[in-house]
């Protein structure tokens, strides 16, 4: 196969002038980057050098470039796994706001008994975080303390005083 030179037209020049510093995907900046270097007549070794990715990856990009354009470049459709608790979401919103857990400990063992799935804690406050739902703490409502205190032990009175 012939190698690609890329050369960009005075549209896509434009366009990769702007994205390659206000894209809002980082790596679509990176792949921006990697093509305006390329059009200046840097090497694929040197645009990888200075990108900070592999020479393979530039060639993907470039090969990528070569098939569909800029669109191709622009595409981000990385995902990661999904969560084995991502089908049970709304029982557990629902099931935490009628009763909300004192602990994370106790909201992962809720979780377990109601799913199966066991996480550790780590895992359950991030789920539950993802979730939308907040850690709140909790306090005992404060009772004013007595004027007099006697100890039964002896005939002394402790009175307390505010400062």
């Amino acid at each position: 196969m012939a190698w690609f030179r890329v050369q960009l037209s005075e549209a896509e020049q434009a366009i990769v002038k702007e994205e390659r510093e206000c894209h809002p995907n980082p790596a679509v900046r990176r792949r921006m980057l990697a093509l305006w270097l390329l059009h200046c007549d840097v090497t694929r070794q040197k645009a990888a050098t200075i990108v900070g990715v592999g020479r393979a990856t530039v060639e993907r990009w470039v090969a990528a470039y070569r098939d569909g354009g800029l669109d191709a470049l622009r595409r981000w459709e990385v995902q990661g796994p999904e969560s084995d608790l991502a089908a049970y979401r709304e029982q557990i919103i629902e099931m935490f706001t009628e009763q909300p857990a004192r602990t994370v400990a106790e909201a992962a063992e809720r979780i377990y008994q109601k799913t199966g799935v066991r996480r550790g804690l780590t895992q359950t406050r991030k789920f539950l975080k993802d979730l939308g739902l907040k850690w709140q703490r909790m306090r005992a409502i404060p009772v004013p303390p007595k004027k007099v205190w006697r100890n039964t032990s002896s005939s002394r009175s402790y009175s307390l005083s505010r400062n």
